[in-house]
């Protein structure tokens, strides 16, 4: 496979990971760190930082819209419930390892 082709798969990948998260808005931050380790704001920061090492400037309230789909603090509203002791503790324990 040549480079181009690899990057333009990678690049559909990755929009297909944002719409099917938008799809599933259910899914709470906090649920996929427990789970997989990361979540929509570790993208955000991880678009950030591959932006930076190619000399764009991307802020951390763009890279998030781009994530979300809409500004963070519209889609926290209607869309980030309270974590629940549960998730909470198991986000500790994670994090604590």
């Amino acid at each position: 496979m040549d480079k181009q082709t690899e990057l333009e798969i990678e690049a559909a990948v990755f929009r297909r990971l944002l719409s099917h998260l938008d799809s599933n808005k259910d899914v709470q931050n906090i649920d996929l760190m427990n789970l997989a380790g990361f979540c929509r704001n570790c993208l955000s920061k991880w678009y950030m930082t591959e932006a930076d090492a190619r000399g764009e400037t991307v802020d951390y309230d763009a890279a998030r819209e781009r994530v979300y789909g809409e500004p963070y603090n519209d889609w926290k509203q209607k869309y980030q419930q309270e974590a629940s002791p549960e998730q909470l503790a198991a986000f500790t324990a994670k994090t604590q390892k």
